[in-house]
């Protein structure tokens, strides 16, 4: 068996592993777009190096654009086999990638990777597989899918694979979700496995808790728009953060500790047709959410709160005199409505832009980050004036913490190779030394392109 890494192998976007069998049989898991302003991306994102007709399943994580946006192009360039996923996010992906399309569509710099028609021709590619029950996708491959709590619908995959006479084990972790999570259900333990290739996004860090996120957030709220009278600028993924983001304005709203007079704007039709999807998905929440939905029966709902779908009503923001928040994507920055708010708000003193995710270094979100004095909008330069804020307790990535934990329900005496992906390599080369410490043997950081025989 032979494992290759064409995507998210010592960078954080593009999940892209295949799988191949001695028996040539090919299974890619994930297809997801390489994001960020790298030098060489348009190319990687266009070309595989790999032949897309010859792959015969692919099986996804979830539906964030980083693991499924390159699904279409998959599709466009050959690929005709099945597409498993959960549920949850076949919905998802529904939305994402007819979005994805729409997007390039509209760029008048870049020819699209693919339209609406070939994500058209993707969609019926797709079949769900439920949580915790195999499946079998031939005689020698049979597929489990266990929930990892990172959004609505992710999950780890599990393989049992016949190959030359033997059972080999896989688990590949999709994005790890919080223990510690407000929504969804934590990640559940995965079958044991002799491969294991694992996330590590934010494996050199433990993130803020959870216990005073309200308070912090009504904190920056009352700071800037309050005391300041500026708006607060919230890029958030559509699907996951801008849900969390709202449950807990929710939260202050229903303890009258959130400004009668300040408005919160969720500008995208995207993160309002996610939400839509959360809130009738209830068997996916948590026990806590479970017995909050008692007293509350519409927690991403309050007065203050308004969805925003029509590019008019977006546009209006631009001449609302009065302090507000706005969460609109994309979560690093790089397209949708939130570029026209950043353009038009960055210069001012008084406002703020709160980032609560991961950005990718090269993103626009990475610069302001970083503390970039100007950014580029739209062609022109745009002087960095606005206050840059970081609430960390709002990741949907599990940090080192959550790693270990997920990791225990393995056997280390069964662990043939593990492969550290969907990370920047600085933050893997410190996981690997605190996993081989706690005794997790053969621990590997592939580079891009790289096959290993396991």
């Amino acid at each position: 068996m032979t494992i290759s890494f064409y995507g998210a192998a010592q960078t954080v976007t593009g999940s892209k592993h295949l799988v191949t069998l001695e028996n040539g049989k090919r299974i890619l898991l994930d297809c997801g777009l390489l994001q960020g302003k790298g030098e060489k991306n348009d190319d990687y994102n266009r070309e595989f190096d790999f032949e897309p007709e010859k792959i015969n399943y692919l099986i996804l994580s979830h539906a964030h654009i980083d693991h499924s946006g390159l699904i279409p192009r998959l599709v466009k360039m050959g690929f005709s086999g099945p597409i498993f996923c959960t549920p949850p996010t076949l919905k998802l992906c529904e939305l994402l990638l007819r979005d994805s399309a729409r997007i390039q569509q509209s760029n008048d710099i870049t020819a699209p990777l693919y339209e609406e028609a070939d994500v058209e021709d993707a969609l019926q590619l797709f079949q769900t597989v439920p949580y915790n029950e195999w499946y079998h996708l031939d005689e020698d491959i049979a597929l489990l899918f266990s929930d990892t709590g990172h959004v609505l619908g992710s999950a780890a995959i599990n393989l049992k694979l016949q190959d030359q006479g033997q059972e080999r084990t896989l688990c590949f972790s999709g994005d790890i979700g919080r223990f510690a999570n407000r929504i969804l259900k934590e990640p559940q333990p995965c079958p044991a496995a002799e491969i294991i290739l694992c996330e590590s996004t934010y494996g050199d860090k433990i993130h803020d808790t959870l216990e005073n996120t309200e308070e912090r957030l009504e904190q920056i709220v009352q700071k800037v728009c309050v005391e300041r009278g500026g708006k607060l600028l919230i890029p958030a993924f559509s699907i996951g953060r801008t849900q969390e983001l709202i449950y807990s304005l929710n939260y202050l709203a229903e303890e009258g500790r959130l400004p009668e007079n300040v408005k919160v704007f969720v500008d995208s039709p995207l993160s309002v047709y996610a939400t839509d999807i959360l809130r009738s998905s209830p068997e996916y929440f948590n026990h806590t959410m479970q017995e909050y939905l008692k007293i509350d029966s519409d927690p991403f709902g309050f007065p203050q709160l308004h969805y925003i779908t029509e590019a008019e009503d977006s546009r209006e923001l631009n001449h609302f005199g009065q302090p507000c928040v706005i969460i609109s994507s994309s979560g690093m920055m790089e397209a949708g409505r939130i570029q026209h708010h950043l353009k038009n708000n960055l210069a001012d003193p008084n406002s703020a832009v709160l980032i609560t995710g991961y950005c990718e270094p090269s993103t626009l979100g990475g610069q302001l980050f970083k503390g970039a004095e100007t950014v580029r909008i739209f062609g022109e330069e745009v002087a960095v004036k606005a206050e840059i804020m970081v609430m960390k307790e709002y990741s949907a990535h599990a940090d080192y913490g959550d790693i270990a934990k997920f990791l225990m329900c393995q056997d280390k005496e069964k662990i043939k190779k593990i492969f550290l992906v969907h990370g920047e390599k600085r933050v893997m080369e410190q996981l690997k030394n605190d996993l081989t410490d706690f005794g997790y043997p053969n621990i590997e950081i592939p580079d891009f392109r790289l096959s290993y025989v396991v």
